[in-house]
């Protein structure tokens, strides 16, 4: 299994990418924060020395930063800019590319371990590819704290993948109600059959149909979080599949596969 983060994850995704999702007027940037919660998505060498790393926050969402002297053997940030450890984050700058002035580990998390760790870095790829920079989402960064536990607890990482995929889509403004049907706007039949139109929602499924074909039942479940039905299960992960590769614009998951391979999430 990568051992690096740049392994897993391309290091051109910006919010330029056709791929990205929330497409919004750019913010005013303060020019200097101090102590803002955040982790770490990705990083990568720059210059001889530095970093620029990707990193998710609490109230400023995606930013990018370049760590001066990161990469040097003294430097404080050396043993600190580490994947899915909360940090304490300042940093200046009015440009999309911001420099970090300081960064401290706040800790009370359990490191996650063999295929949770693989989740994680699962869970970073869709922020980086799916959120535009500067557009905060302080929901999503607490579900997203909320899924590292679960995952470093144990919990059923299927279900915690899937609550996190369509908390993901409905933060960035792309997921429909699933419990009512577009067409007719009645509720959706628990024994009935449907799609999910990824611009519109869900739909009655006609005879034939390319897109995945799921249970009333299987939409209910989801918007309510309730996924101890194997039927829901083995759906939603074919019905997130589809919405995600149709919001990414084709642009592949490295990690999806890697878990499609290995474990079949």
């Amino acid at each position: 299994m990568p051992s690096r983060d740049d392994e897993l994850i391309d290091n051109d995704q910006d919010a330029h990418s056709p791929a990205t999702v929330s497409k919004r007027r750019a913010p005013v940037r303060e020019s200097r924060v101090n102590g803002q919660p955040g982790f770490v998505l990705h990083s990568y060498p720059y210059k001889e020395t530095s970093l620029i790393v990707d990193m998710f926050t609490r109230d400023h969402g995606r930013i990018g930063v370049v760590a001066k002297g990161a990469k040097r053997p003294t430097s404080k940030l050396r043993g600190v800019l580490q994947t899915f450890q909360p940090l304490s984050v300042s940093f200046s700058g009015k440009s999309e590319l911001r420099t970090l002035i300081d960064a401290e580990w706040v800790g009370g998390m359990l490191p996650l371990e063999k295929a949770a760790l693989l989740c994680g870095f699962y869970l970073n790829e869709l922020l980086v590819k799916l959120l535009a920079r500067d557009d905060p989402h302080p929901a999503l960064f607490n579900h997203y704290v909320s899924t590292l536990n679960e995952l470093a607890h144990g919990e059923p990482a299927p279900i915690a993948l899937r609550k996190f995929e369509r908390a993901l889509l409905k933060e960035t403004g792309v997921a429909a109600d699933l419990t009512r049907c577009t067409t007719t706007r009645a509720a959706v039949e628990p024994d009935g059959l449907y799609v999910v139109d990824p611009e519109r929602g869900a739909r009655a499924a006609a005879a034939v149909e390319s897109w995945p074909i799921v249970s009333g039942k299987t939409l209910v479940d989801m918007e309510r979080e309730h996924y101890a039905d194997p039927q829901t299960q083995a759906q939603s992960k074919q019905l997130m599949r589809f919405l995600l590769a149709y919001h990414l614009g084709g642009a592949p998951l490295n990690t999806r596969q890697i878990l499609i391979d290995l474990m079949q999430l």
